[in-house]
């Protein structure tokens, strides 16, 4: 991509042409107003990165240069840079678990699947690796990130908890934070503490989710 590339430039100057009786300060539901410059937007960050620009380095003037659009383009979509950010690392994260609704045990699955491809994107995507590594260090943007990206995935596999508690298929006794850190544990311990464990295997996820099964089942007794 040029920076300031003609085909960009005009995809922001045209980036307020909306339906009769909406202005450009209207919320709009759906599609981004203007993809092609929200994608040159999103690409600037990463290639500022990938020069070398730390998260705490990039600036708004320095992300619309790049993209080749106005900063009000910017501003238009996100509040601020921590909002701008957020989005980008979650954009080069795995995509979201889609969960099929089927049974407990299939959900789990996608579950733990998600993590196990979250950890291969973070170990072939340099950027990725390098801002969430940044994070840390920077209390508002990982705050943002865990309310914005975490927590709706916290709360997404609590949801799978209570479901098959209610179904009679897992332990009521455990309480849903301690299942889930239960159930997702083996695969954190591969992505995060042992990152050169072999994730490789598409049937990973079902393999520790059955294993576990085995052992959190409803039907058996608890440990004593």
């Amino acid at each position: 991509m040029e920076t300031g590339s003609t085909a960009t430039t005009a995809a922001a100057e045209h980036d307020c042409t909306l339906p009769a009786g909406e202005s450009c300060g209207t919320p709009r539901r759906g599609r981004p107003r203007s993809e092609a410059a929200e994608q040159a937007i999103f690409a600037a960050v990463e290639q500022l990165m990938e020069g070398g620009a730390s998260l705490s380095q990039l600036s708004v003037e320095g992300i619309a240069a790049a993209a080749g659009v106005g900063k009000a383009t910017i501003y238009r979509r996100w509040p601020n840079k921590e909002a701008l950010l957020v989005d980008v690392v979650a954009r080069l994260e795995a995509p979201e678990p889609q969960l099929t609704g089927g049974s407990v045990r299939d959900d789990l699955v996608e579950m733990v699947d998600y993590m196990r491809r979250r950890g291969l994107a973070k170990r072939s995507r340099w950027v990725l690796k390098a801002a969430l590594g940044q994070m840390s260090s920077w209390p508002e943007l990982h705050l943002a990130y865990k309310q914005r990206v975490l927590q709706p995935r916290r709360e997404l596999m609590r949801s799978i908890i209570r479901r098959g508690v209610a179904e009679g298929q897992l332990r009521a006794d455990l309480g849903e934070d301690l299942l889930s850190e239960i159930l997702l544990g083996p695969i954190l311990v591969r992505t995060v503490l042992w990152d050169d464990s072999d994730l490789s295997d598409p049937k990973l996820a079902e393999r520790v989710i059955d294993a576990l099964l085995a052992g959190v089942a409803a039907d058996r007794a608890p440990a004593r």
